[in-house]
């Protein structure tokens, strides 16, 4: 059975930081890419960040280049985003997820205040 689950959201001013987690079971973790979402009240989802399977490539959307940082521990099943420089416009619900399986954790909220 696949399984995402999310953590690490929380309330931030803007300008902080946050670190998020995703921990994945129920597939064969170092084989998939994963990705991070995030969906704004009233917004489509919205790709944040991918990263191949081994770690060795990653892209990012716009709006979070050079702020946002993801990367993975194969041994942990665990997909991370690190989020620095935090605005007002990050605030979302972000998910995981493994391009292909089908399969969304559910979420993890992020809010940053002005």
């Amino acid at each position: 059975q696949v399984q995402l689950v999310e953590s690490g959201g929380g309330l931030v001013q803007s300008g902080g930081s946050l670190r998020l987690s995703c921990v994945a079971s129920g597939f064969t973790f170092s084989s998939y890419f994963m990705r991070w979402y995030r969906q704004a009240p009233g917004k489509e989802r919205e790709l944040v960040a991918h990263i191949t399977s081994a770690g060795g490539r990653t892209n990012y959307g716009d709006s979070v280049k050079g702020r946002f940082t993801i990367s993975r521990d194969n041994v942990k099943n665990t997909v991370y985003l690190q989020m620095n420089n935090l605005k007002p416009e990050d605030t979302a619900v972000y998910y995981c997820n493994a391009p292909g399986l089908g399969y969304w954790g559910q979420g993890t909220q992020v809010t940053v205040s002005s």
